[in-house]
């Protein structure tokens, strides 16, 4: 890594600081607070620079996100940076020691929600974008900055716009800016998740007649699930974690005195290559079948898939992850590559076949909890990783 990019990557730190305080001086918990203030900061912010950028909306009109897109002076692949700017509530707002809007910096920490998970990303793929802007003609391709919303619902209302948009140019890998200096996060576990619903007849607790209620039966298959056989490890597959059967929640039944006919259940389970969505609704499907054998109900429990991720793992050459290993060893950083547990919007991208890491940035403490804040002193390393990373991708042609 060059000197040269090194000092522009410290003569950005203190406007890239600026822009995150006033991201994170305007709300924007998912689902809570409304988008417009936090995507206008960006918006006037992308105006003065003269960076060319849209809007993007869902499929009912609400405004999703921002795409700044510069294109290259020659024919080549796309590639994206991805930061959200929406977040996590703030909880309980009383256990804060600081105001969750914040946005200061006290002892080389930039303070308050969003500052981790991924405002000050955010920032710095903004400026990146100003860097590379008047050079683009130099460039194979072009380059792409998502800002988006609706993230932390779950929803990713930000990428499914940018995905379905027809007028973008499709990336051929996209790099996420979550928090974290040690790990580049190059996999995750896909995932699996139905609605099951079990039934019984109803009755009064009160009765001398036994009744083997919904609620019995519910417990009965969350027991069955808990010791279903899952495979280990696969060897030799290069994936790290096995897969996982969770029920993350139960619902039914009210006040004392009923017994009640209705259960419903929220089944989660993490997949990888080696047990994929198949396997799981076929467990989940025997576990229901062998629950219905051995205490039989006058309605079949049923299953509702809801959602299915793929799981992925980009190989360590594999683009835009050996561009991001590269740049890392390349500042003098020691990072590994990190399959994750939880899914991620990877994993929505790995579904489009896109490539995709999902996180390196500056270390952190409080992600998604209280006092959430971001440290800065790496953050001009950070900076210089991601601004040779893309240099390099444009440049590959």
């Amino acid at each position: 890594m060059s000197d040269n990019l090194q000092q522009v990557a410290k003569a950005r730190v203190a406007s890239v600081i600026g822009l995150a305080q006033e991201l994170i001086r305007r709300p924007s918990r998912a689902g809570i607070d409304g988008y417009g203030p936090v995507l206008g900061v960006l918006e006037d912010w992308l105006a003065v620079r003269n960076l060319p950028h849209r809007r993007l909306r869902d499929p009912a009109g609400e405004l999703v996100g921002l795409l700044v897109e510069i294109p290259g002076g020659r024919p080549g692949k796309w590639w994206t940076l991805d930061a959200c700017v929406d977040t996590a509530p703030y909880g309980d707002e009383a256990a804060w020691s600081f105001p969750p809007a914040a946005g200061d910096v006290v002892d080389g920490w930039l303070r308050g929600r969003g500052a981790a998970d991924s405002k000050l990303a955010a920032a710095v793929f903004c400026h990146i974008a100003a860097d590379l802007a008047p050079r683009a003609a130099e460039f194979s391709g072009g380059l792409a900055v998502l800002l988006d919303v609706d993230e932390h619902t779950g929803v990713f209302g930000g990428a499914r716009a940018y995905l379905a948009d027809e007028a973008a140019h499709r990336p051929a890998g996209v790099m996420i800016g979550y928090p974290g200096l040690e790990e580049v996060v190059v996999g995750g576990r896909g995932l699996w998740r139905a609605t099951v619903t079990v039934y019984a007849p109803s009755g009064h607790s009160g009765s001398s007649r036994t009744v083997v209620g919904a609620i019995s039966r519910a417990a009965h298959l969350v027991q069955l699930l808990d010791a279903a056989d899952l495979p280990g490890v696969a060897g030799g597959g290069g994936f790290p974690l096995p897969p996982k059967v969770s029920v993350t929640a139960f619902h039914g039944g009210e006040g004392f005195s009923v017994i009640p006919d209705r259960v419903d259940l929220n089944v989660d389970v993490r997949t990888t290559p080696g047990f994929d969505a198949h396997d799981a609704e076929t467990l989940v499907r025997k576990t229901v079948a062998e629950l219905d054998a051995e205490l039989p109900a006058p309605a079949p429990t049923e299953v509702a898939p809801v959602a299915v991720w793929p799981p992925f793992r980009l190989a360590e050459d594999e683009q835009p992850a050996g561009a991001l290993l590269n740049a890392a060893a390349a500042a003098g950083l020691t990072v590994r590559a990190k399959t994750a547990g939880p899914s991620n919007i990877g994993n929505l991208l790995a579904g489009e076949g896109i490539p995709a890491t999902a996180g390196f940035g500056v270390p952190y403490e409080g992600l998604h909890g209280i006092d959430e804040r971001a440290h800065l002193d790496e953050l001009p390393s950070v900076y210089a990783v991601y601004h040779q990373s893309v240099l390099d991708l444009l440049q590959a042609g």
